[in-house]
């Protein structure tokens, strides 16, 4: 029986190093954008929800209301016919949605703060609206 020498190891271990380093920053590269992507998905299900809504109700969720006016009834809204969506969901980096009406983009505001939760940033940390194409990485 022939056994590896420690020699042999090394180089091994090493080839496993060197292919790692090249494959991770495109793995994670690939999961940023996808992250981007499926943040502006779920902020388009929101303006389809909230135009649903509006047919319905007349008007717009409130600011204090907020996207919660898609799940549940806002008080006495006798027009209310929802739920519109199944839920609101956190945006890919774990944080809540915000949502702005009136809106300083638009009519009302859908964002996601990105991987930072805070406004603004570039990159992975750039903010995701209903009025901002996907960010290209």
């Amino acid at each position: 029986m022939k056994a590896f020498t420690l020699i042999e190891m090394v180089i091994v271990v090493v080839i496993i190093a060197l292919l790692a380093s090249i494959a991770t920053p495109l793995y994670f590269r690939h999961v940023a954008s996808s992250k981007a992507a499926t943040a502006k998905a779920q902020i388009q299900m929101f303006e389809q929800a909230i135009a649903d809504y509006r047919l319905d109700v007349g008007k717009l969720p409130t600011q204090a209301q907020g996207l919660k006016a898609l799940i549940e009834k806002p008080g006495d809204i006798k027009e209310w016919k929802g739920p519109y969506i199944k839920g609101v969901p956190f945006d890919p980096w774990n944080n809540p949605y915000v949502y702005r009406n009136p809106g300083l983009k638009g009519e009302f505001d859908i964002l996601s703060y990105g991987a930072d939760g805070r406004a603004g940033g570039s990159d992975n940390d750039a903010d995701i609206g209903n009025w901002i194409d996907t960010p290209q990485q």
